[in-house]
């Protein structure tokens, strides 16, 4: 026997802190609401957060059961604990299958499935990634803060981040990794007293997740407790692609093109999180998830 298709106003991919602040907006405004999450946040290599009020030391996921505990007070709201295998238009909404092969429509789509890292292919980094290898000092800079730090070069990102983390050590190398570094650059970071290593890195040595140093092709190794890096980056749920929202070139990977409210290229879709800013945390995509919320409600009323 098919599935009976349970209808609702809003359906929100994604589990976290935007689509959680999303549908908290929402469901205050008395919209029956779908939040699709299949729990494999993007922050869940990290053991603690950082930067959010009344949270700050708490896991990630502590964080987001507080969330949801929130958000599943409220009646309206449906919280579906699976995948999201497709989305396509139906007629002026939505009509969403799950990976437990439900059926659920809505007038209103939030993709905020937040994005995929991929990392450079050397040995050992995948065992740091969230620990002693990271993206954000503003994260994890205070915890890590006084000790030998190296940025791994991805793009012309990186210079700035090398230069940003001076106010959490002063011990501070730059490993270019292949890529090109002007001579003025050169010369600005040798004035700051910021080492820089030329060629490519073969590996990173650890323990249990802890940097210990990184080894170059040629054999050098450069002894170091924490490696910072941008991730190369892309949606983690293909659906803005396949349901033809523009998107934009950003500094680590493709973004979701919004407008202030957060509204995509396609009518009806909302966007926000990860998804849709070069810079990303917790904070903000909670400030992005409220205000989607509440543009996602007034489009209702239209």
């Amino acid at each position: 026997m098919a599935q009976k298709t349970i209808s609702h106003d809003v359906a929100i991919i994604g589990g976290s802190f935007s689509g959680l602040s999303a549908a908290l907006y929402l469901a205050r405004a008395r919209r029956t609401v779908a939040v699709f999450d299949h729990g494999r946040t993007r922050n869940r290599f990290s053991a603690h957060g950082h930067g959010f009020l009344g949270m700050d030391g708490l896991s990630p996921d502590e964080m987001r059961i507080r969330g949801r505990s929130d958000v599943t007070a409220y009646p309206t709201v449906d919280l579906h604990e699976t995948s999201v295998d497709a989305v396509e238009p139906d007629g002026d909404g939505f009509r969403l299958t799950t990976g437990a092969g439900a059926a659920v429509t809505a007038r209103r789509l939030i993709l905020a499935c937040g994005m995929r890292d991929t990392l450079p292919p050397i040995d050992g980094l995948d065992a740091c990634w969230g620990k002693t290898a990271v993206h954000c000092p503003y994260c994890h800079g205070y915890e890590l803060a006084d000790r030998p730090t190296g940025v791994l070069m991805i793009g012309e990102a990186s210079l700035h981040q090398v230069q940003l983390l001076q106010d959490w050590t002063d011990r501070l190398t730059l490993f270019t990794n292949g890529h090109e570094v002007a001579d003025d650059m050169r010369s600005e970071l040798a004035r700051k007293a910021i080492e820089i290593v030329d060629g490519p890195v073969a590996s990173v040595e650890q323990t249990d997740g802890a940097v210990e140093a990184v080894v170059l092709a040629g054999g050098r190794r450069v002894p170091l407790d924490v490696l910072y890096l941008g991730s190369q980056s892309a949606p983690a749920c293909p659906f803005a692609e396949t349901l033809g929202c523009a998107l934009e070139d950003g500094p680590f990977g493709s973004l979701v093109s919004v407008d202030e409210m957060f509204q995509t290229s396609v009518s009806g879709i909302y966007a926000t999180g990860d998804l849709v800013r070069p810079m990303f945390n917790t904070v903000f995509a909670a400030a992005d998830g409220a205000m989607a919320g509440v543009a996602c409600h007034r489009s209702l009323l239209q």
